[in-house]
């Protein structure tokens, strides 16, 4: 049995599309913040620590930090095509994604340990701790309340952007909308529905950020 909106063109079996394109879009979102948020936690502590990392991955940050992310992914994916490279298109967005997540985090994280007053650093090591343990018990808590706020703007944003993996293939939330969108011209109620659904993504995160602001601020 098959219910059909009155005027709308909308049938319910419409409602699991939309829902796998919301799965899809959610865990685009959770596997590029992560494999990003990881490797630019690495890269950042890199670039305050060593010269020749600075210089070495500048260019890269520098690229992936002005250049759209349409541009990217459809520069990418086409280079990668003439190549002969074959991937499905959840990780080629996920690579694309979290390699950009990656740049951004860096900054964020070299940001974060060069605001630590480094009389607290010479304190730390005059009490006896080794660089590592001045590094895990001083520097990464007062970097972490530096560069939380930033990170979570920057989570913020590639949920947003995941909506662009959709020129390479993937068909995600909003890729699945505008399919809809084609096929019923039911383009307010699509977008609106749209729209709601980032709100309702982004506005806990935004919320609960704003909770562990406060919290590690005491």
């Amino acid at each position: 049995m098959q219910f059909q909106f009155a005027n709308q063109g909308l049938a319910w079996s419409d409602a699991y599309f939309l829902a796998e394109g919301l799965l899809n879009t959610v865990r685009l979102a959770a596997a590029a913040t992560l494999i990003g948020t990881l490797a630019g936690i690495v890269l950042g502590w890199l670039r305050t620590v060593s010269l020749t990392a600075r210089v070495a991955t500048t260019p890269f940050i520098d690229i992936l930090r002005s250049v759209p992310m349409i541009i990217q992914l459809i520069l990418a994916n086409s280079f990668l095509s003439i190549l002969g490279f074959g991937a499905s298109p959840f990780w080629f967005g996920t690579v694309a994604l979290g390699a950009w997540m990656s740049a951004v985090t860096a900054e964020v994280v070299r940001a974060g340990l060069l605001s630590v007053p480094v009389q607290y650093r010479r304190s730390a090591r005059s009490l006896g701790m080794n660089g590592y343990q001045e590094l895990l018990y001083i520097s990464t808590p007062l970097a972490f309340r530096t560069g939380l706020a930033p990170w979570i703007g920057l989570v913020l944003s590639l949920i947003k952007d995941s909506a662009l993996a959709g020129v390479v293939g993937y068909v995600e939330y909003m890729r699945s909308t505008q399919i809809l969108i084609t096929r019923t011209h039911e383009t307010w109620l699509l977008l609106m529905g749209a729209g709601l659904f980032y709100f309702i993504i982004c506005y806990p995160v935004s919320r609960y950020s704003r909770h562990l602001e406060r919290k590690v601020r005491v």
